[in-house]
């Protein structure tokens, strides 16, 4: 795919389509000639009339976008009380999990033990992975709720709130609108935290740069892969945007270095992300700050590639030398737990 993907464009384009459409999904992100440009994500979709955007939630509708679901009012989503220190691709070096960030940002010169993080999960993405960890949500019914009532659900033992899903993007004017008044009603420590594919509209990035910076928060970006064909295979559209926000936020990242404001993750998918693919996003990531966190993640097989084995060892301790070599000087294996021995 790497070598001739325009050989495999078509039949990817089509596995994707055939999925989504059974979940009831937009099949392609829309490119009308003349449609209504939507510019609350990355996708930046181009919607004919009556024609949803590739989230599912806007629709264009008399010449003008209509916002069916992620407004402050209304957007589909969920949240839990997140006990921590919790598992958390940043715990290594968040506020939250280390002992970073004391006592400007954390209750504690270390993880906070005895606080909670609110756990808050958008029912929308703007990619479409083929190994989701949370695709259960496309078949549920989804409940909607305010950003008002999402924010009422800090208490005083909430130390983080964490924008995660699905993805936050697509309901990016919910999840800014919940930040602002939960910190604007939390005395104390409330830091505001992002994990996200990065596929995010220039139009938000701003506003969720500023809160995370100023509250002690982390931006967790994964970077699925460095292939725009393995990302179009893997996740059903280009990671172009991904790389530009990633660049643009860690040009930002001297800003604040305790706790680190950027993470990246990768997930190391058997057969698909491979050392090679580890080796061009930890080159792009050094050469941009070589103090950026990058975790490194195991595949566990779920949704549609649950007939794949389980990273192996083997796999991340090659991905992890080759992310060291080239010059980053804090990679992790995020969760070894999940590693097989072989494949």
């Amino acid at each position: 795919m790497r070598q001739d993907f325009d050989k495999w464009f078509d039949e990817v384009i089509r596995l994707h389509e055939h999925f989504r459409a059974r979940d009831g999904l937009p099949t392609r992100v829309p490119k009308a000639r003349d449609g209504v440009v939507c510019k609350i994500c990355g996708n930046h979709c181009r919607l004919g009339a009556e024609e949803a955007g590739y989230c599912g939630l806007r629709i264009a509708s008399g010449g003008k976008l209509k916002l069916v679901s992620g407004t402050a009012r209304r957007a589909r989503v969920s949240w839990y009380h997140d006990r921590l220190p919790t598992n958390c691709v940043a715990d290594w070096v968040c506020a939250g999990g280390s002992d970073s960030g004391y006592p400007q940002y954390s209750y504690s010169p270390g993880p906070e033990y005895g606080y909670y993080n609110l756990a808050v999960f958008y029912e929308a993405c703007s990619f479409d992975c083929l190994f989701c960890q949370n695709w259960h949500y496309r078949s549920q019914v989804s409940s909607e709720h305010s950003a008002r009532e999402t924010a009422q659900a800090v208490t005083d033992r909430v130390a983080c709130i964490c924008f995660f899903g699905g993805d936050p993007g697509p309901q990016v004017i919910h999840a800014l609108a919940t930040a602002r008044l939960a910190r604007r009603e939390k005395w104390g420590i409330l830091r505001v935290c992002w994990e996200t594919n990065g596929n995010l509209s220039d139009k938000y990035l701003d506003s969720i740069l500023k809160e995370s910076l100023t509250s002690g928060g982390t931006i967790k970006i994964d970077i699925k892969a460095w292939s725009e064909a393995l990302n179009y295979a893997l996740c059903g559209t280009s990671n172009k945007r991904t790389l530009e926000v990633v660049a643009r936020l860690l040009k930002l990242a001297g800003q604040r270095r305790d706790p680190p404001l950027v993470v990246i993750s990768t997930l190391l998918v058997p057969g698909y992300v491979d050392s090679r693919e580890v080796r061009s996003v930890a080159r792009f990531l050094a050469s941009l700050d070589p103090d950026t966190p990058y975790s490194l993640l195991g595949f566990a097989p779920n949704f549609l590639m649950t007939d794949m084995p389980a990273t192996s060892l083997q796999h991340a301790e090659e991905c992890l030398a080759e992310a060291k070599a080239v010059g980053l000087t804090r990679v992790r294996i995020g969760n070894r737990h999940l590693l097989g021995k072989d494949y």
